[in-house]
């Protein structure tokens, strides 16, 4: 008898939920429920079919703090070959939108299938004779962003395992990549700050002065760390931080001042909590690597007599290689570029591009530009879907298409071994990079894997989304308000994703 009772209860429920599902649906498209009452009561327990997305989506993208915004989305099945996606969702998906650092997604894929991912930089150091005296000692720059001040310490001991004891003239060597070192693109401001750093040949430390701000008690400014302690008495500091109680308001603002070799840092840490990274961008690169580098040398034995140079002209025929380091894979590269949203690295990236495409180009960047837009075309990627002025989506004149962004998702699924070792760079929701504190304790967290997009007034984010229920998907997200609430865009972003989670085949 309880069985029977029980049986009758499953079969009404089974009856009942989809009908709850529609009901609150239209009571969503009438304004009786907000979105998030509605997926929290209705679709939660449901699910979606495809045939009902749109009636969830909508009333997220018409909340009326995101209503005036423009949108551009789009959302297929994935696969590998063209006619066999479909569509499941899509708003303005060919419409060019801002993208930030979702531009990251067409530089970083270009370069995984143009140069591989086993693609390494080389940094040489050359000189005019291997003895213990050499007249002219050169580092050429590569343009590797992941050069550090350890590995100039590394050269210089392969250096003193030569023999070398004196180097008569230290030169940098500036000239790999040609054109702007910081995009004329950017905003002024941008480029005062570590994410807005030059991009040149010759790039230490991101071409950057790192430091962690520690919070103290209650009203003291915030305890300052450098990266490299020999930058403390380079540089002048005003630090207006300040310790706040565990109520307060956290944030973190540091920038060079002017052409200086002097910073400002306005921050605020609550008492207690974990100390916060930030850099600004050095005046100088070229010159900051090769004094550096002298600073390696002394240290490793080695005197440099004369002063030390930057040179934007080729090294002249004849000299020897007499020590070298290597940087990652570019599969580690790729990984910074878009886990972190490194916009040093991007930057190098794309020249890198350019350089390899077209050697003899007097502009790396526009020939970066160049090569990423042929390379994606060959995999299927709309050139006329998006617009690049930077590899990094920092600057505010580049715009793309939801479309563009979910081909190039899709294309970097064709080839098993480029597919992963592409999704391996992308933020994990709620586990890693850009997205370790969004989708926590949602269905989301750690099915979606995706790159963050953000300057002012673009919120972003396109990737992969595996839903419990339905098969993996692919998703582009763009919304572009200048006026709008930064929190409030990323909440409609975030719900929508969380929306595709409970999609079921029916």
């Amino acid at each position: 008898m309880a069985t029977a009772i029980n049986r009758k209860w499953i079969n009404m429920a089974i009856r009942f939920i989809p009908r709850l599902a529609t009901a609150i649906t239209s009571l969503m498209l009438a304004g009786m429920f907000s979105s998030a009452d509605a997926l929290a009561q209705g679709v939660q327990r449901a699910g979606l079919c495809p045939a009902q997305l749109n009636g969830a989506i909508a009333p997220i993208l018409n909340r009326p703090a995101v209503r005036n915004a423009r949108w551009g989305v789009l959302v297929q099945t994935l696969s590998a070959y063209p006619d066999h996606r479909q569509t499941l969702f899509a708003r303005n998906p060919s419409t060019l939108l801002i993208p930030a650092s979702n531009s990251k997604l067409f530089t970083t894929a270009a370069a995984l299938i143009r140069l591989g991912q086993h693609y390494q930089i080389r940094t040489p150091v050359m000189g005019d004779r291997e003895s213990p005296t050499v007249e002219t000692l050169r580092i050429i720059g590569r343009g590797d962003p992941s050069l550090t001040s350890a590995h100039l310490h590394r050269l210089a001991q392969q250096l003193s395992q030569k023999g070398i004891r004196q180097v008569n003239q230290l030169i940098g060597d500036d000239t790999y990549f040609r054109g702007d070192a910081i995009n004329p693109n950017w905003k002024r401001e941008h480029t005062l700050t570590g994410y807005g750093a030059a991009v040149n040949s010759l790039i230490l430390n991101q071409n950057g002065v790192g430091l962690m701000l520690f919070p103290q008690r209650v009203g003291q400014p915030l305890r300052i760390q450098w990266d490299d302690p020999a930058d403390a008495s380079q540089w002048r500091v005003t630090n207006r931080s300040v310790t706040v109680p565990a109520t307060g308001e956290e944030f973190v603002s540091a920038y060079r001042i002017g052409n200086q070799t002097a910073m400002l840092i306005e921050a605020q840490l609550r008492a207690g909590s974990e100390p916060e990274s930030t850099s600004v961008s050095v005046p100088n690169p070229g010159n900051y690597l090769v004094q550096k580098f002298r600073a390696a040398l002394e240290k490793a034995g080695i005197a440099v007599a004369s002063a030390t140079v930057v040179k934007t002209t080729p090294a002249p025929p004849g000299e020897i290689e007499l020590a070298a380091v290597e940087s990652p894979l570019l599969r580690e590269l790729i990984i910074e570029t878009n886990l972190e949203s490194n916009n040093v690295y991007a930057e190098a990236l794309l020249k890198t591009l350019g350089k390899v495409q077209s050697p003899d180009n007097g502009n790396a960047t526009a020939s970066g530009v160049a090569a990423v837009k042929a390379i994606l075309a060959a995999r299927g990627v709309n050139p006329n879907g998006y617009q690049m002025v930077d590899g990094s989506g920092l600057a505010d004149r580049n715009r793309a298409s939801a479309a563009a962004l979910v081909q190039t998702l899709q294309t970097m699924t064709s080839a098993p071994e480029e597919a992963q070792a592409f999704r391996n760079t992308l933020a994990i929701a709620g586990d890693s990079g850009t997205l370790k504190r969004r989708f926590r304790h949602t269905p989301a967290e750690r099915r979606v894997a995706a790159k963050t997009g953000y300057i002012s007034g673009v919120v972003a984010l396109s990737g992969y989304l595996s839903p419990p229920n339905y098969p993996p998907l692919v998703f582009s997200i763009l919304v572009n308000q200048p006026d709008g609430s930064v929190s409030a865009m990323r909440s409609a972003v975030d719900d929508l994703v969380v929306a595709l989670t409970r999609l079921r085949e029916c």
